[in-house]
């Protein structure tokens, strides 16, 4: 780490440092020790594995990694990373987007963990969205160690805090009952015990039996049942769940949603009940579906993780999480084309950037300061604009036209952009063909398009970019269009199919003038 860096990384408005110094600001010695041993600074993320990830659940543990690289930048301190999945969790309503309903159905209530799979893959429906998370992660290469909350309770990890829990019961009631209304505070209990005849998580009333030993009592179907609280034979509620793991764990930085900002609170408070100190940490906005609607696991709305992928790269996809994590955004497919565009400019830009200036660029929280070579000769808007006009593209046909406007144009000289083409086939046929309606030139569009013809029919095959976009330009200035504007809404809707498009001299030049003569032909004959 230079001392530049870090100097510049101390003073850095990117929000990660600005995160990160919380945690400077936390422990400005070091985290005390434990057994003469280096304590790490431990970050953590939640999941509850109800529901299928999605982007919003990846998007934690992304903004989380990039507090993580920038606290590297600001201390030598070790750190951990936990993504901890709430699989105790009993199972409230049964998810739309999964199979087999009927019979999760007869699951409900119970833990996540031991319920049958519905996808038949895995020992549990917790295992099998476990799993899915922990293979994204993965593929991503994120530094982090898996938690399951059935494995924490049952090995005992909890044991001391589940007894504080206990020890410390009316205090905690005192926290949460005047958060509550009348029927919920009739009822609470901040411990749900699993009833050992329908194996249910139970929402009832507890006695504290002997908090040391670990021992309640609670009314299971008429029947008063006295249990232990340890082993798995009972949870918290989630927001004493929160409190407890905390403490038990000793989490330094946890971020969460904006609707968990009330519940932060509560489980802040807990936590000093417990004795521990809550962790540092910022409250994000939401992601929303096309509708304006939040993401929901359960309704599996908004974008799959694995959707974004088949069509954009996952640098897009960390690009648009990294932007204003307090800004409510919207997320829908439409966006994906941007965000790819929009990091590859950023990327571009970062080389000639000062180091001030790369600490608040995005691509350098995306790649923790080390970017890979590479440049993108054409956008991945003009990529999806040449796929769309093709029809039924085939990488290599796309390959064939670049050869004419990119010199030494092969898949082995750009590989990112070999796979960019795959993404932009996937989304130009899936979203883009089938919205295109292309419509015949009317007033002073057409004698504007029969003089572009003329002009194209006089340049070399061979002619560049900005010399196409000059005469496009010079025939919007003078081919009696109100506006520029007007001239290449024109041209895209009527050469195109769409509202908006590429730069003309850029799209022409890559699809090659003998075929845009034929558009500007088919588009006269109309």
């Amino acid at each position: 780490m230079t001392d530049e860096l870090r100097a510049a990384a101390l003073d850095s408005k990117a929000w990660p440092y600005e995160e990160a110094r919380k945690l400077l600001k936390r422990y400005p010695d070091g985290k005390p020790a434990k057994n003469g041993q280096a304590a790490p600074i431990l970050f953590e993320t939640g999941y509850g594995p109800s529901g299928l990830p999605h982007i919003g659940t990846f998007n934690e543990v992304l903004r989380t990694t990039m507090v993580r690289n920038a606290f590297h930048a600001l201390s030598d301190q070790p750190t951990r990373l936990i993504a901890f999945s709430d699989d105790m969790d009993g199972l409230r309503k049964v998810p739309d987007n999964v199979p087999n309903k009927a019979m999760l159905a007869e699951h409900l209530g119970k833990p996540l963990s031991r319920i049958p799979d519905p996808f038949g893959t895995h020992e549990s429906f917790a295992a099998h969205n476990n799993a899915r998370l922990r293979a994204f992660l993965d593929d991503y290469g994120f530094e982090y160690e898996f938690a399951s909350s059935t494995e924490y309770y049952a090995d005992g990890r909890f044991d001391d805090a589940l007894k504080a829990v206990l020890r410390h019961y009316q205090a905690i009631l005192d926290v949460m009952l005047p958060t509550l209304g009348a029927d919920r505070r009739a009822t609470y209990s901040p411990v749900l015990p699993v009833s050992p005849k329908s194996g249910i998580v139970l929402q009832v009333p507890v006695e504290v039996v002997d908090a040391d030993a670990g021992l309640i009592a609670f009314d299971d179907d008429g029947e008063r049942i006295t249990q232990t609280i340890l082993g798995g034979h009972a949870k918290l509620q989630w927001k004493v769940d929160w409190a407890m793991r905390w403490v038990a764990l000793g989490v330094d930085y946890e971020m969460a949603g904006k609707d968990l900002i009330d519940s932060v609170t509560q489980s802040s408070k807990i936590c000093r009940v417990l004795g521990g100190r809550p962790p540092e940490g910022f409250n994000y906005e939401m992601f929303l579906d096309e509708k304006g609607e939040k993401i929901s696991k359960s309704k599996g709305n908004g974008l799959s993780i694995e959707q974004w992928l088949t069509y954009g790269s996952p640098e897009s996809l960390a690009f648009f999480a990294y932007r204003e994590p307090k800004k409510a955004k919207s997320l829908h497919m439409g966006i994906i084309p941007r965000a790819v565009d929009e990091y590859w400019q950023f990327r571009t830009n970062y080389p000639a950037q000062a180091v001030k200036e790369r600490l608040g660029n995005p691509v350098h929280h995306i790649h923790d300061g080390t970017l890979p070579e590479g440049t993108l000769p054409v956008t991945f808007g003009l990529l999806l604009n040449l796929v769309s006009v093709m029809g039924e593209a085939t990488a290599e046909q796309v390959w064939g036209y670049l050869a004419n406007y990119v010199p030494d144009a092969t898949p082995e000289a750009y590989p990112e952009l070999d796979t960019l083409i795959g993404y932009a086939i996937a989304y130009g046929r899936d979203f883009v063909a089938p919205t295109l309606v292309k419509r015949a030139p009317e007033g002073v569009e057409r004698a504007a398009l029969e003089r572009l013809d003329a002009e194209l029919a006089a340049l070399p095959p061979e002619a560049d970019a900005e010399t196409i976009q000059n005469i496009v330009y010079e025939i919007g200035k003078t081919g009696g269009f109100e506006t520029l504007r007007d001239w290449f809404k024109a041209l895209y809707e009527t050469l195109l199919g769409s509202s908006q498009g590429p730069r003309m001299g850029s799209f022409i030049a890559l699809y090659g003038i003998a075929n845009s003569r034929r558009l500007i032909a088919e588009a006269l004959a109309r």
